[in-house]
């Protein structure tokens, strides 16, 4: 979980590979308006938002997922979305990747071929409601090689 830039799509990629597990990239889960949205640099409500946290608790409650374990790059931004993907999966544990927001410009703006725009960054990062204690998150700082960072959370699991 994490905003924009943060690196959940090449850390969860990574992280499935290394642990043998399927991997889900949350962004291909949102709507068609949804990513027309947020590449008209509107940034996502609430209620935009819902349908693709319930797809995305959809992917998590699959048996399968429950069988063989998941991971999946999700931005999570709020308690109220982890909450809703964590319902049906109560052992749910969260990746939070969290960097500097001078890090994170400085990765979209070397990104290409993403609908996020960079101009989005700064609505993310007001929307973070950072994980409480007691939701059991892992934080990992991103300002590492991207081994180092799936070694730590591993560690972790």
């Amino acid at each position: 979980m994490g905003v924009s830039g943060c690196g959940k799509s090449t850390i969860g990629r990574r992280l499935a590979d290394a642990v043998g597990v399927h991997y889900i990239e949350g962004d291909a889960l949102h709507s068609p308006r949804n990513i027309g949205l947020m590449a008209a640099g509107v940034p996502l409500t609430d209620a935009d938002r819902h349908g693709w946290l319930q797809e995305v608790a959809g992917q998590l409650n699959n048996p399968t997922a429950h069988a063989q374990g998941v991971v999946v790059a999700c931005s999570a931004l709020k308690r109220a979305y982890r909450d809703l993907l964590r319902a049906g999966v109560p052992a749910l544990r969260f990746v939070h990747l969290h960097g500097a927001p001078a890090l994170l410009a400085q990765r979209l703006a070397a990104r290409a071929g993403h609908f996020m725009p960079a101009a989005l960054l700064q609505s993310q990062l007001d929307t973070l409601e950072l994980p409480g204690a007691d939701e059991n998150a892992i934080v990992v700082g991103i300002d590492q090689p991207v081994d180092a960072i799936v070694d730590a959370v591993r560690q972790h699991l």
